[in-house]
């Protein structure tokens, strides 16, 4: 079960300590149920990412913890407006950030893109 709750960075300060070098950074918002599963969505997203080999193009990933909404993750998902799980943040260098919440649409606008 995972415990605690990391405390929201701002999201730009988040990126530009991560790498200096970046191109496109994507993150993975996953929600962690009250039982310390992810949720079903998230956990199929996640199995999906891993048998297609796009796993290693996911620079980072966060968790949104049912029930904390301090947690990174709700604290991202309320920045961004976003009531989805999983979700996906897709930063590139002097863009604003694109969320993604469907799945297949960021396989198609992004991963396969770059592969």
């Amino acid at each position: 079960m995972i415990k605690g709750t990391a405390t929201l960075l701002n999201h730009r300060q988040m990126k530009a300590n991560s790498r200096e070098d970046w191109i496109m950074k994507i993150t993975m918002i996953k929600k962690v149920m009250t039982d310390g599963n992810l949720c079903k969505k998230c956990q199929d997203v996640q199995e999906r990412l891993e048998n297609s080999g796009h796993i290693h193009r996911i620079d980072q990933f966060v968790t949104a913890i049912d029930g904390d909404p301090n947690s990174t993750g709700m604290l991202l998902a309320e920045m961004y407006q976003v009531d989805k799980a999983p979700f996906f943040i897709v930063e590139e260098e002097d863009k604003e950030p694109v969320i993604y919440t469907i799945y297949f649409k960021l396989v198609k606008e992004i991963l396969e893109k770059a592969a």
